[in-house]
């Protein structure tokens, strides 16, 4: 029997309590040794089972997926879609408009499998009418041993069609807006067939500010945009954000965006939607211009192709909204440049990229699409991607009613009104 002074470890049966200091280092080697060994031993083993039975393997790793704020993350739960709009409300608007519509499709025990409609899906309208059988009845009377026409095409139609490429897990839907907020502020949520018009954004800063290269980046960021200095004399007439919304629109400008400045770096972002609002206010961190970024591009003058990712409640759907008014509807393709605002835990990252598409080389993996399978058609086509800047990150700090002439006098949201780590705003 061991001492107390020297007991053993259950594990690797070694000591692992001394007084004399080297004495402790070297148990704790050969402990450490002992217990690779077992930890070895038992990968070993684990690894022979799971050849005989790949089943196990599988099993291993759906058991073995890490838990992070994202995968715990937790939505109000709403039965119907508030009234307000709901932009107090973190509500998974697809959640809840797939729940309703399938309540909606839901059918009686004694309802037939399949309805009029289902069945008119599974044909074509213009292949599989009834005057479409007559006449091929009435031409094919001869040829009694060939197929007829419609029965080539419903024999088409059974077909399994090609299975489409996945939309991303991330990607914003912007066609699911609520009702009511699509209401509270219609510029926004246009539900005409018309195409919208032309953006037309005015770039300024904070009164007095030095950030006038940053705001041309801006200029640069955004198409069809111009940079106006709001310097003025210590005596002069400084205008508010309110004055300078209004000769923005007797200008026929869209938007109005506003860089403020601390310390002489960009500390917040305002965006005024015109004519009406709302007026969006974000702060700004980790901020870098293009010559910062290793390996940088230049940018052109041709219109980006935007995305917004992971924008999923009714908040989070008016900001990407917001976001896409600054935008031209139709992108310059053979510019090969992509804007991506990307949401997660609330903060917002913005980067601009150039794209060019090659082959896939050997030492490459293939593409896989959100359902994690290879994506068909894809098999040997690879994406190559160079920055091009700037690179930010924006975070949402409060929406206000209209354009007032004092930031944050009436608010329709506001930050910092929930406290639970799991609960996300965007």
């Amino acid at each position: 029997m061991p001492s107390k002074r020297m007991q053993l470890s259950d594990k690797a049966h070694l000591p692992f309590r001394s007084s004399n200091k080297h004495h402790r280092e070297n148990l704790y080697v050969k402990q450490k040794k002992a217990r690779g060994a077992i930890d070895r031993a038992e990968r070993f083993a684990r690894k022979k089972e799971e050849a005989k039975n790949p089943r196990l393997r599988e099993e291993r790793l759906g058991r073995n997926v890490p838990q992070t704020i994202d995968s715990k993350r937790t939505y109000d739960e709403v039965a119907e879609e508030p009234e307000d709009g709901g932009l107090g409300v973190a509500y998974h608007v697809e959640g809840v408009k797939r729940r309703k519509l399938a309540e909606e499709q839901e059918l009686p025990e004694d309802a037939p499998a399949a309805t009029e409609g289902q069945d008119s899906d599974d044909v074509d309208s213009m292949l599989g009418s009834d005057s479409a059988a007559d006449e091929d009845s009435e031409g094919h009377d001869d040829d009694a041993g060939l197929p007829s026409k419609t029965e080539i095409q419903s024999s088409k139609s059974a077909l399994p069609r090609a299975v489409s490429p996945t939309r991303s897990t991330t990607s914003t839907n912007l066609s699911l807006a609520p009702a009511a907020l699509a209401a509270k502020f219609p510029s926004l949520f246009s539900v005409s067939d018309e195409a919208p018009s032309e953006p037309k954004i005015l770039v300024t800063t904070s009164i007095n500010s030095t950030l006038h290269a940053e705001a041309l980046t801006l200029t640069r960021l955004f198409p069809n945009s111009k940079y106006i200095r709001r310097s003025s004399h210590r005596y002069g007439y400084k205008f508010s954000v309110r004055e300078i919304s209004a000769f923005a629109h007797n200008q026929g400008y869209t938007a109005v965006v506003v860089l403020e400045e601390d310390h002489k770096r960009p500390y917040g972002l305002t965006i005024v939607h015109l004519p009406v609002g709302p007026t969006l206010h974000f702060s700004i961190t980790n901020w870098y211009d293009a010559r910062s970024l290793p390996g940088h591009g230049r940018a052109t003058n041709h219109t980006p192709e935007l995305i917004l990712n992971n924008f999923n409640t009714p908040l989070g759907l008016l900001t990407a909204h917001v976001f896409r008014s600054l935008f031209p509807a139709k992108p310059d393709l053979e510019g090969r440049q992509v804007l991506t605002f990307h949401n997660q835990r609330d903060f917002i990252f913005m980067r601009r990229f150039r794209y060019v598409l090659r082959e896939k080389r050997e030492t490459e993996k293939v593409v896989v699409g959100a359902d994690g399978k290879p994506m068909t058609g894809a098999e040997e086509v690879r994406a190559g991607l160079q920055e091009l800047g700037p690179r930010l990150t924006l975070k949402l700090r409060r929406v206000d009613k209209g354009i007032q002439r004092k930031s944050g006098q009436e608010w329709e949201w506001k930050g910092k009104t929930d406290r639970v780590r799991t609960k996300f705003q965007l």
